[in-house]
C-alpha cells in the first residue's frame, strides 16, 4: 500500500504540493487562532513551518532543495520556484488600486519611498555587521529587510547565492512577525486609528502580511487601507532594490 501511494505521489507531484501547502496553511491558521489569538498572522506561521520542513528535507537527503529533494515532494520545487513566485507577486499587485493610494496624498507616496529606503539601509547595516561586504549580498539582504518577497526577487535578479537569499527571507519574516505583534501596542501612540494613518503606516512598514495581521488585531476596519499601500511597497521595492539601490550599493562597496 505504501508503495502504491508513493507511486501516486511521485506521478502527480504538483497536485501533491498543492495538498501539502493547503494542509500547512490550515495548520498555521489554526495555530494562529488558538495559540496567539490572531496576533501572529497565519501566513507568518506558515512560512516558519515551511522553513522547518525545508531544513528537515535538506538534513534527511543531504540535498540542496529542501523538501523537494524527496521524490514524493518534488512538486514543491516547482510550486516554490520563480515562475509561481513571480505570478503571485503580479497577482498581488493587481489587487491594488491606484485610485485608492491617491487618497493618502503625498504623505502616502512619501511613506512608500521612506519605508523602502529606511528598511534597505537597516538591512545593509545588519548585513555588514555579520561580515557581508559584497554588493550582491548586501543588496539582497537589504531587500529582504524590506519584505521577504523583495529579497528573493532581488537575489534572483542580481545572482545572489541561495544562502544569502534564505537569509533575506528570514530577515523579512522577522520584520513581519515584529510588525504583527507590535502594531496593536504602538497604535494609540502614533494615532493609528483612521484610514489615512493606516495607509501611511502600510507604506512605511511595507510587509503586507505583517501590516494586515497587526491592523486586524488593532481595528479590522483599517486592514484594507494599510494593505493597499503595503502592496505598492512590495512592488516599489521589487523595482528599486535590484536596480537603483543595487547600483548605489555597488558604487559604494564595489
Amino acid at each position: 500500500m505504501f508503495e502504491t501511494l508513493s507511486n501516486v505521489f511521485t506521478d502527480n507531484p504538483l497536485i501533491v504540493s498543492f495538498a501539502i501547502i493547503g494542509i500547512t496553511m490550515y495548520i498555521a491558521y489554526k495555530l494562529s487562532d488558538k495559540l496567539t489569538r490572531g496576533r501572529i498572522h497565519g501566513s507568518a506561521i506558515a512560512i516558519i513551518l515551511g522553513l522547518v520542513l525545508a531544513y528537515l528535507g535538506g538534513v534527511l537527503t543531504g540535498g540542496e532543495k529542501g523538501l523537494s529533494d524527496i521524490s514524493i515532494f518534488a512538486g514543491i520545487g516547482l510550486m516554490g520556484g520563480g515562475m509561481l513566485r513571480d505570478f503571485a507577486i503580479v497577482a498581488t499587485a493587481f489587487g491594488a488600486s491606484f485610485d485608492e493610494i491617491k487618497k493618502a496624498g503625498m504623505s502616502g507616496v512619501s511613506a512608500l519611498f521612506i519605508g523602502v529606503l529606511l528598511s534597505y539601509v537597516v538591512g545593509v547595516a545588519v548585513a555588514l555587521s555579520f561580515g557581508y561586504t559584497d554588493a550582491v549580498s548586501l543588496t539582497t539582504i537589504g531587500g529582504g529587510t524590506a519584505t521577504y518577497i523583495v529579497g528573493p526577487v532581488t537575489g534572483a535578479a542580481i545572482g545572489a547565492s541561495s544562502e544569502v537569499i534564505t537569509i533575506s527571507i528570514a530577515a523579512g519574516l522577522v520584520k513581519s512577525i515584529l510588525t504583527m505583534i507590535g502594531t496593536p501596542f504602538v497604535a494609540k501612540y502614533i494615532g493609528l486609528n483612521n484610514p489615512r494613518s493606516a495607509m501611511v503606516y502600510g507604506g512605511l512598514m511595507g510587509t503586507t502580511s505583517g501590516v494586515a495581521g497587526g491592523l486586524a488585531a488593532t481595528d479590522p476596519k483599517l486592514v484594507p487601507y494599510g494593505a493597499v499601500t503595503a502592496t505598492f511597497y512590495t512592488g516599489l521595492g521589487c523595482l528599486m532594490v535590484p536596480s537603483v539601490l543595487f547600483l548605489m550599493t555597488r558604487a559604494i562597496f564595489g
